[in-house]
């Protein structure tokens, strides 16, 4: 992945009216798409998760904290394929194993193929876009603060969102 044409992102209900937007701004990716056989195509990709970034230093530092990603005793987070399928025209859904914490969950990823091109340097890009939902508890992101009208200051569903530029490596040799 282009780490300076990729994002990974998320999205999240703040206090039931709006919505928070944020992304993880250092990671480490391997992205193999073969469009022949969709199903040998493979993806990792390992974040840091102390590079959340909302905008909001204040959010931030709550974010890598002890209520939600508790950064200090969990470095990273991971994404790691266990298949992919054709799901339509362009269309792929990727299932892989989600490491967040000390809980591993299998996701599923809907991914659009946005198309691919070879850029004035030489280079061959691809681009994706793919998203999950996931519930945060299940990956032990608990933070529960209520509000007084009811309902939760952070909604349990959040949204990942992999906008994708990926270039092919050249061959060794």
């Amino acid at each position: 992945m282009d780490p300076a044409h990729s994002r990974i992102g998320f999205s999240v209900r703040h206090a039931m009216v709006t919505t928070v937007r944020g992304a993880f701004l250092e990671y480490q990716s391997r992205l193999y798409f073969d469009g022949r056989d969709p199903s040998s195509s493979q993806a990792e990709i390992i974040v840091s998760t102390a590079s959340v970034d909302t905008g909001v230093e204040q959010r931030d530092a709550h974010l890598v904290g002890r209520d939600f990603l508790d950064s200090a005793r969990y470095p990273r987070m991971r994404f790691a394929s266990t298949s992919v399928e054709v799901a339509g025209p362009d269309v792929y859904r990727m299932t892989g194993d989600l490491t967040i914490k000390a809980a591993t969950r299998p996701v599923v990823l809907e991914l659009t193929y946005i198309g691919h091109v070879t850029d004035p340097f030489g280079y061959q890009r691809a681009g994706f876009d793919g998203t999950t939902t996931i519930n945060r508890s299940d990956w032990g992101l608990t933070y529960d603060s209520k509000l007084a009208e009811g309902g939760a200051m952070v909604s349990e569903k959040v949204r990942l969102q992999f906008d994708i530029a990926a270039i092919r490596t050249p061959p060794v040799g």
